[in-house]
């Protein structure tokens, strides 16, 4: 009975084909290019469509398979998606790394990272892990002198509580790889490096099964400014040329895998990123698959994820806690088995109490309130994001393929190849974010203009490494920061004892018009921290230069409409030159018609949605005496 009147139910409403929907689509266009309207073209080098249907899922073979089933697409578990909550420390303090540790744990955490650097013997790694669970509690070691010593000190730490290795879980970031790209050079050389390596991982497979030995840092390409594609294919490239490496030296596929994992970056573009953790998964599967292993769960790669560096600000820093949050979704919406969220204030100092609690607090939301632990890849069957996946996947396979073909990972560092595919799409995203194409809210776009950060940043001193590297090195950056050194420096340069930069906005004419070049212009310099001297709209020419005058501004914005300008700025310009020549003057705009004449007329600048607005700014930096 239901059947037939769940069937009368839906021929109510006939299916309406692909055809159908893009011959309306056309039509609401009403002759606009559909390519440039409704086609977005990611960085990632693919086009994506406004809409999927099932048809676009014909072909993708790994939709048969089910969760914990090869390629593992849909992740390593069939009854739940819970992840591992971890917190890594940066300090070198051994005590203090200990106190942060143990609270986090008592506060929800199930993993910590350390940096080990000053960790050379036994006492010290006891008081380091003093409290800490190893059967209960991963432990990460995220730097070191000497992996070699660590890995012993921590070993023989298990002996000395009588502890097995047989439940205890971490890793040791353990990766020449990312060495060499980071510092220009091996620290030995790769035939030392592989020998390392093969100790590291027989040292592990004897005392700690599920210890990881190699992790594949792909965090470091995004947070130089990579694609979600490039992060992707180097990261691959890199742990094939561990594979073939070691597979060489007569070691099993097996082995490597079982004692490997990945770390991933998690930018904000929230479903490129849960594509890019399945497609991790897929390609990781398929590259093993070559070295023909004996167990089935050498497939399988456990992936770390932490959220990225190169997107977060110094001003309006709780914006970072929105980006966190969302990232922290698409690490666990896309299946990673592991998740660090970054404190919100680290770009300008060592995060607090306050900020590691925040930061711990997301995940636990994520599970405890959002129960995203709970339903085993959310996003299967979604048209949407299965296109994705196949699409980030297809990608990325090339590029790697292209790594292979030029010689595998090692060459490709050597020859440069690597770091300029990053560097292309790292001055891309520089340019966009320059010219708003790309939004970072609060820096670039829609500016807290009241907010002082000057006393709040503490950063630490990065030492230059000042020695020759005969290979390009990979730099980490933040693209908000040449945005931050503007403001920086403004409110520097006031507390030097200066007077706040001043922009007057010479509101006349059209009042729809001049409120929104207000607006415009209001936005545009607020991003430098000017004050900036907003007016409701003056009737008269000399009612605006007497205000002007009033205001001591170094920079008077004629904001009206394009059809007015030709009569109105030359006059204000004449006047604005006579009260004081060293006013800068700008037109909100860029009236093509009429740019020679406002030019003659005295115009300076005009600043517009096509201007680059990180150029322009530094350009009044620099004539205001603004270092």
């Amino acid at each position: 009975m239901e059947n037939n009147e769940q069937k009368k139910l839906f021929s109510e409403f006939p299916p309406v084909s692909t055809h159908d929907w893009e011959e309306k689509i056309k039509a609401d266009l009403k002759g606009a290019d559909y390519e440039k309207k409704l086609i977005w073209k990611t960085a990632e080098g693919f086009s994506i469509k406004p809409y999927y249907r099932s048809e676009d899922l014909n072909g993708l073979e790994y939709l048969k398979a089910l969760p914990d089933e090869v390629p593992f697409v849909r992740g390593n578990k069939k009854d739940k998606n819970d992840w591992i909550i971890r917190q890594d420390f940066s300090t070198a303090d051994i005590d203090d790394a200990n106190h942060l540790a143990t609270d986090a744990i008592a506060r929800g955490a199930n993993a910590v990272g350390f940096v080990a650097t000053e960790i050379t013997t036994h006492k010290q790694m006891n008081r380091l892990l003093a409290n800490i669970d190893l059967d209960k509690t991963g432990v990460h070691f995220i730097a070191s002198r000497s992996y070699p010593l660590t890995l012993e000190l921590f070993i023989y730490e298990l002996s000395h509580r009588g502890t097995g290795g047989d439940k205890v879980m971490g890793s040791i970031n353990f990766d020449p790889i990312s060495y060499l790209l980071r510092h220009g050079d091996f620290y030995v050389n790769w035939t030392h490096n592989l020998e390392e390596t093969e100790y590291l991982l027989n040292t592990i497979e004897k005392r700690l099964p599920h210890f990881k030995a190699i992790t594949l840092n792909g965090h470091h390409f995004q947070d130089a400014g990579s694609t979600l594609v490039q992060e992707l294919a180097f990261t691959l490239a890199s742990a094939n040329e561990y594979f073939s490496g070691l597979t060489t030296k007569g070691n099993s596929i097996d082995f490597i895998a079982s004692h490997t994992m990945i770390s991933m970056g998690i930018g904000s573009n929230y479903f490129l990123e849960i594509a890019k953790l399945r497609a991790t998964r897929l390609l990781w599967a398929k590259i093993v698959e070559q070295y023909h292993p004996e167990h089935r769960n050498s497939l399988k790669v456990f992936i770390h994820s932490s959220t990225s560096i190169w997107n977060k600000t110094i001003y309006d820093p709780y914006i970072n806690l929105l980006r966190t949050a969302t990232e922290g979704m698409s690490a666990a919406l896309g299946n990673a088995d592991s998740v660090t969220i970054q404190p919100f204030d680290v770009p300008f100092k060592e995060s607090d109490e306050f900020s590691r609690r925040i930061a711990r607090n997301q995940q636990l939301i994520l599970k405890e309130e959002s129960y995203l632990d709970k339903i085993v890849d959310p996003a299967a069957g979604s048209y949407y994001l299965e296109n994705l996946t196949h699409s980030m996947a297809f990608h990325a396979w090339k590029l790697f393929q292209e790594v292979e073909e030029r010689g595998g990972m090692i060459e490709c560092i050597k020859s440069g190849f690597v770091q300029d595919e990053v560097t292309k799409s790292r001055q891309q995203k520089e340019m966009d974010v320059a010219q708003r194409k790309l939004v970072i809210l609060g820096t670039n776009q829609y500016p807290n203009m009241q907010e002082q950060m000057l006393d709040k940043v503490h950063r630490k001193e990065t030492p230059k490494d000042e020695k020759e590297s005969p290979y390009k090195k990979l730099i980490p950056f933040r693209a908000a920061e040449k945005f931050d050194e503007i403001r920086l420096g403004t409110e520097e340069f006031v507390k030097n004892g200066h007077d706040r930069p001043k922009v007057f906005l010479f509101t006349i004419g059209n009042l729809a018009m001049l409120r929104a070049r207000a607006g415009f212009t209001t936005n545009f310099f607020g991003c430098a921290g000017y004050e900036i001297i907003d007016n409701p709209g003056f009737q008269t020419i000399d009612e605006g230069i007497s205000a002007l005058r009033e205001s001591g501004a170094e920079i008077a914005v004629i904001c009206s409409s394009d059809e007015e300008y030709a009569q109105l700025a030359p006059e204000i310009c004449q006047k604005v030159k006579t009260l004081n020549p060293a006013i800068n003057i700008i037109v909100a705009g860029y009236p093509k018609e009429l740019i020679t004449l406002l030019t003659s007329a005295g115009v300076n600048d005009f600043i517009h949605i096509r201007s680059n607005l990180l150029e322009t700014l530094q350009k009044y930096q620099h004539l205001l005496g603004i270092r």
